[in-house]
């Protein structure tokens, strides 16, 4: 499908199934109310819709950096470095604070993650592939942390 290779599709479509789940959960009103602490456990959040979607989302965003960290490492310069490590501090700094606006956050930091990986791709650091891949994948990640922002 669209020059994608079949495992990395398969593994990205596969990863999106917490992001959905998360967006389900908050959608159907099944969600339980964590407490807003910061030292949920495990269970909470598998029993918090928004609490998986933060967690799950935060993840995947230092995810990414490694991807890109990868990329920078097929240049010989140092701001491939540098914006590779952009999705990992956003992810860590833009979090915090109430779950809505930290989901809020996590879908701008996934939104400016494509022009990151635009970047990589114009510069073909990354492989040909990857900016549709990342497309496909972040036109779901991103109404499922919406989802879990404002519904």
């Amino acid at each position: 499908m669209l020059g994608i290779p079949r495992t990395a599709l398969l593994l990205g479509l596969t990863g999106l199934l917490p992001f959905l789940a998360g967006a389900l959960t908050v959608a159907t009103g099944f969600e339980v109310t964590t407490g807003g602490g910061t030292n949920t456990s495990p269970f909470d959040v598998l029993a918090s819709g928004r609490a998986l979607l933060l967690h799950y989302g935060i993840i995947i965003l230092a995810f990414m950096s490694g991807a890109l960290w990868g990329f920078a490492a097929r240049s010989d310069q140092h701001l491939p470095y540098v914006l590779s490590v952009l999705p990992a501090l956003w992810a860590l700094f833009a979090t915090t604070g109430p779950e809505t606006g930290a989901l809020l956050n996590l879908a701008l930091g996934f939104t400016a993650l494509l022009g990151l990986d635009g970047w990589f791709m114009m510069r073909t650091l990354a492989p040909p592939w990857w900016l549709r891949l990342r497309l496909l994948l972040t036109a779901v990640v991103v109404p499922c942390l919406l989802v879990g922002a404002f519904v």
